[in-house]
């Protein structure tokens, strides 16, 4: 596991440090701190509780990008069996962002397709940092048209900053490559559920983002910039990101207030970084109740309810005063 923590995790990290030089001491000296240890380790309890239950949206972005967070890979390998990834968008390349293909979820056929980031600098530079270009939507819509045909659901899991903004991605067309992918995901037949894992960044995450369902791990993140970018925009510094984050109501629960999300999947307490297993334990459950009820619904009920869906998001309400004003 990668060593970098977060900055609001530094006194948990210097408590957890000052109780393990007591314990050392105690052994070394065969001296009784017992009870010195034992109230630390109260101590730690609460200011751990303290820190978790009051994150802050900034706060919960960095969790969102924390390097150990568990990846897409990560979860198809503690979900689903007899995983057969397909590659190449049999126009350019394969794009190694995106990871897609057969598996079966407790005995169901499924098409499971992710943005993937690696953790070594070797393996981020195979991933391109987790963005994907061009070819990476690309096969992400063969794989789906793919499963369509199959009569297979969908899952995606989403995990990335947002689109390769590179020369070379423009060049290949990655806004035509995302609006198409927009377009086509509205007429499958089969049942979409997308899940936010970690950081779902702008037209980057929508663009295998169109689902019957859209969920949102605990502590991850749904926006259409970055806190940076924006900050970078409006207040023309990046240093207000945290603000930034808080104006954009990009968390679980605000995403879940503006009818954008439809569950929340809770995290061990901590962040999913803390126990892979317990965050896949509860993914995979949320997604089984997901697939049970839209399992019964026919493929045209399944598009017009897809449609009405992101429809229906950003609506708005206008006063009386400025209809008036318009008036």
């Amino acid at each position: 596991m990668n060593e970098l923590k977060l900055e609001f995790e530094k006194p948990i990290l210097e408590l957890q440090k000052k109780i393990e030089e007591m314990k050392k001491f105690s052994s070394e000296n065969n001296i009784d701190v017992s009870q010195e240890i034992n109230a630390l380790v109260q101590k730690l309890e609460t200011m751990t509780k303290e820190i978790y239950s009051n994150l802050t949206p900034w706060q919960r972005v960095q969790l969102a990008r924390h390097p150990d967070r568990p990846y897409t890979l990560d979860y198809i390998e503690r979900i689903f069996n007899n995983f057969i990834e397909l590659s190449g968008d049999r126009r350019f390349r394969d794009d190694k962002a995106v990871v897609g293909g057969f598996a079966r979820f407790k005995g169901t056929p499924v098409m499971v397709i992710g943005t993937q980031k690696g953790r070594e600098m070797k393996e981020n530079l195979y991933r391109n940092f987790g963005w994907p270009s061009p070819e990476g939507y690309r096969k992400a819509l063969r794989l789906m048209q793919l499963a369509d045909k199959a009569r297979v659901p969908v899952i995606t899991l989403i995990d990335t900053p947002g689109a390769f903004p590179g020369v070379a991605s423009e060049e290949r067309h990655i806004s035509e490559a995302i609006a198409v992918n927009l377009r086509d995901m509205f007429k499958l037949k089969v049942p979409v559920i997308a899940v936010i894992i970690g950081e779902g960044g702008s037209g980057g995450a929508i663009g295998i983002g169109v689902g019957n369902r859209v969920l949102i791990m605990e502590n991850a993140y749904y926006s259409v910039i970055t806190p940076e970018g924006c900050a970078a925009i409006l207040w023309k510094d990046r240093a207000y990101a945290p603000k930034a984050a808080d104006a954009l109501k990009i968390t679980a629960d605000k995403l879940m207030e503006l009818e954008i999300a439809d569950e929340i999947i809770a995290e061990p307490f901590g962040g999913a970084q803390r126990d892979y297993d317990a965050a896949a334990e509860n993914l995979a459950a949320a997604l089984k109740k997901h697939l049970d009820e839209l399992e019964k619904l026919s493929g045209e009920e399944l598009a017009e309810q897809r449609y009405a869906k992101f429809r229906a998001i950003g609506r708005y309400v206008e006063s009386e005063e400025e209809s008036s004003a318009e008036a």
